[in-house]
């Protein structure tokens, strides 16, 4: 298999069957057979595999290949053996092998088959492993994904930084370090960290000119999301979300609506992922919906989009994960929706970590906040953070972006931002930035009351504006460096120096004009996986929605507390006409069809007739499996008081399970009581404040609501208090 008496380049028609090298690919294999350490930055579709692969083909030995990932692994070993008549030729090791493969692993690798064994970093670290490769020729040590090393690096991990010393232990090889990503700082990291101080560097261009890169606001997202599908069916994408709830509740949306998508994350077990993966290669899926574990070396060249359901903790991820898009220089569409509310929760998860890694990660979003909010070239700004200048009038690719194609409208803000300075400094720059807003517009919230703010000079002075409006001032400071956010005290604003300059000499200050997206056509998506079985009748479905705004009207409630929108659907396709098939349609129990069901039952009775509608002969029951006696349980152990995660305990759930089985109780109509359990998490005057947001809101959305109160309760505590709210009015 040895092949040293051949050129790179006549290796590399042997092998790999390619006449030429792409950019420094050739230089760079030069310098590793001739036992020199190096350092490979190059974009995601550049060629870095080849750098390692194809000098260890040509060499004794095997090469070590540090990867981070199982699922990696696996399609690297198999793009190798695709190219040799020898399945011996790679190997991985990895927690994924059984005894007897790892032994067949270790006798190819004794028996000089193996020329590339991929590890984990974990596996690398195990003192038989490192005996047994000590006692083998190695050729050299290549560390794939090497930003895993910088802390500064988006995917960290503290196994890479104890790869130098092993590495040591086990022979005196050349090193190759590659990666997709790395800023400057992250460079020196990692060149420090692998004693490679003066090992030479490569650094290929980050310009990706196929690739399109557009932010838009995070307004109806899924709805966005499938319309853009759909206008490019057929073509493949992957979907990026940052946790695993929200990529199961999209997959599932995408696949009512007629997708073919699936979701994939950590949580699932190797066989399921590799399974998916594969239909995903094999086109047999279009759409993978995924946390940030899928993609990794992945290499399918046709990506043909790339969408960020959430904007990503750093730069450096974003870049890699749009850098999966048209590897093969072909069409590449990178889109993001963009919700500062979404960062911010991101900030908060910082809390309680240490003082440098806290620092380290804000720093690291109030990039991403700043690419995101960016009026400038998107490639001129990705390009930059990565030490890279790029002419954004005849620089390749330099109409690939929305700000550069559709510039956006702005307007000066300077007395805005003076206005926002000075009631921070007013305020003694205690406070976050829900506080100052709610100053400006005037809210009179209990915090407000508490600080007597409504009895300043201050208080109301931008109430032309909204909080939305000053939001996003704040924002603004807080990206040209007026304004800092105390990390410490999560959120607090603070004066920069700049800050003190701006407000004696203030200087143009321009603001972006937001783009709407509230009114996506809705077509016929269905937003809820949950909705019916059939088709929604609109016609019906509209006249239900005019009547529960009326029953709002009359009763003094919120329309969604008299029935939710996914239940007027449901009756929109079902056509209930009694009160037993009116409680066959979710969330609507008897309490609640009692209640309420009366005119909505006439007004199905009397279209069904107008309208000679042949209803379905027995309405679909829907099967809830095991479910009734979850909710006995539930519903007892509230009477008797006891805490919420014992409930869970018992039946092996989580506290989130719990919160959804209580929401669908009262949903469906039936009281519960759990004031005992909130009093002792949120004080009075804040209960009363959630309550009478969801008392005045337009829908029950806890998303919204944890927006509207700017991150100062968490999800679950909002939920509990929707809970009591439903209970107590709706029910």
């Amino acid at each position: 298999m040895t092949t040293t008496d051949l050129s790179p380049r006549q290796a590399l028609k042997k092998f790999f069957g390619f006449d030429q090298f792409k950019g420094d690919q050739e230089t760079i294999i030069h310098n590793l057979l001739d036992g020199n350490d190096a350092f490979v930055i190059m974009p995601t579709g550049g060629g870095k595999s080849l750098c390692y692969q194809l000098p260890a083909l040509m060499q004794d030995g095997t090469a070590i290949v540090v990867s981070p990932l199982i699922a990696l692994m696996k399609n690297q070993v198999d793009a190798i053996r695709g190219f040799s008549q020898q399945d011996g030729v790679a190997h991985f090791l990895n927690s994924s092998l059984n005894k007897g493969e790892i032994t067949r692993v270790k006798q190819d690798i004794v028996d000089g088959n193996t020329k590339l064994l991929y590890v984990a970093p974990e596996s690398l670290t195990k003192e038989e492993n490192i005996e047994f490769l000590k006692s083998v020729k190695i050729s050299f040590v290549a560390i794939d994904e090497a930003h895993c090393i910088s802390e500064w690096g988006h995917d960290f991990r503290p196994e890479y930084r104890r790869l130098k010393p092993i590495i040591e232990e086990i022979a005196d090889v050349p090193i190759i370090a590659l990666t997709a990503t790395a800023t400057p700082k992250v460079q020196s990291d990692i060149q420090k960290n692998l004693g490679m101080k003066d090992a030479k560097a490569y650094k290929a261009s980050f310009n990706r000119p196929n690739l399109y890169y557009e932010v838009r606001p995070k307004k109806n997202a899924t709805k966005q999301i499938i319309k853009y599908i759909r206008s490019n069916a057929g073509k493949s994408g992957i979907i990026y979300c940052l946790s695993r709830k929200k990529v199961e509740e999209l997959a599932e949306t995408l696949q009512v609506n007629g997708i073919q998508a699936a979701a994939y994350h950590a949580g699932m077990d190797s066989n399921q992922r590799s399974r998916i993966q594969d239909m995903f290669l094999m086109q047999e899926i279009d759409v993978i919906v995924a946390t940030i574990a899928f993609g990794m070396g992945i290499d399918k060249p046709d990506v043909r989009f790339v969408i960020h359901h959430d904007m990503p903790k750093s730069l450096e991820s974003y870049y890699q994960e749009t850098g999966r898009a048209g590897r093969d220089g072909g069409e590449g569409n990178c889109i993001a929706f963009y919700s500062y509310k979404d960062l911010e929760k991101l900030e908060k998860f910082l809390q309680g970590k240490p003082i440098a890694e806290q620092e380290i990660g804000m720093q690291l979003l109030q990039e991403v906040i700043a690419y995101a909010e960016t009026s400038m070239s998107r490639r001129k700004f990705l390009l930059h953070y990565f030490g890279e200048e790029f002419d954004e009038v005849n620089g390749l690719g330099a109409p690939m972006d929305d700000n550069t194609r559709f510039p956006k409208e702005k307007y000066e803000g300077q007395d805005y931002a003076v206005t926002l300075l000075k009631t921070v400094l007013e305020f003694k720059q205690m406070h976050k930035g829900k506080f100052i807003a709610d100053v400006l517009v005037g809210n009179d919230t209990a915090e407000i009351k508490t600080y007597k703010a409504n009895e300043s000079e201050f208080f109301a002075l931008g109430n032309e504006k909204d909080s939305r409006f000053w939001n996003a001032v704040i924002r603004q400071c807080v990206v040209h460096g007026l304004l800092r956010k105390e990390v410490e005290t999560y959120g607090t604003l603070k004066i920069t120096e700049d800050g003190e300059s701006f407000i004696e000499e203030p200087k143009s200050f321009l603001l972006i004009k937001e783009m709407d997206y509230t009114d996506v056509d809705d077509e016929d998506v269905v937003v809820s996986a949950k909705a019916g079985g059939g088709a929604t009748d609109q016609a019906l479905f509209d006249m239900l929605k005019d009547l529960r705004k009326k029953v709002a009207r009359d009763k003094q409630l919120p329309p969604y507390v008299i029935f939710q929108e996914p239940s007027l659907e449901e009756m929109a396709t079902n056509y209930p006409i009694s009160l037993d098939e009116l409680t066959q349609i979710g969330g609507v129990g008897v309490g609640k069809a009692k209640k309420f069901g009366g005119p909505f039952l006439d007004l199905i009775k009397k279209y069904v007739e107008d309208n000679d509608i042949e209803r379905p002969d027995d309405m679909l029951v829907k099967s809830v499996v095991n479910k009734s006696g979850l909710k006995v349980h539930i519903i007892q152990n509230i009477d008797r008081k006891l805490p919420l995660e014992d409930i869970a305990d018992a039946k092996g759930k989580s506290l989130e399970d719990i919160l959804d089985e209580i929401e669908a109780i009262v949903s469906s109509g039936t009281k519960v009581n759990i004031n005992y359990y909130i009093d002792d998490l949120i004080d009075e005057d804040s209960q009363e404040e959630i309550f009478d947001y969801f008392m005045s809101a337009d829908s029950a959305d806890i998303p919204e609501a944890y927006e509207e109160f700017d991150g100062d309760f968490t999800e679950d505590e909002l939920r509990l208090m929707r809970i009591k709210f439903l209970s107590e009015v709706a029910n």
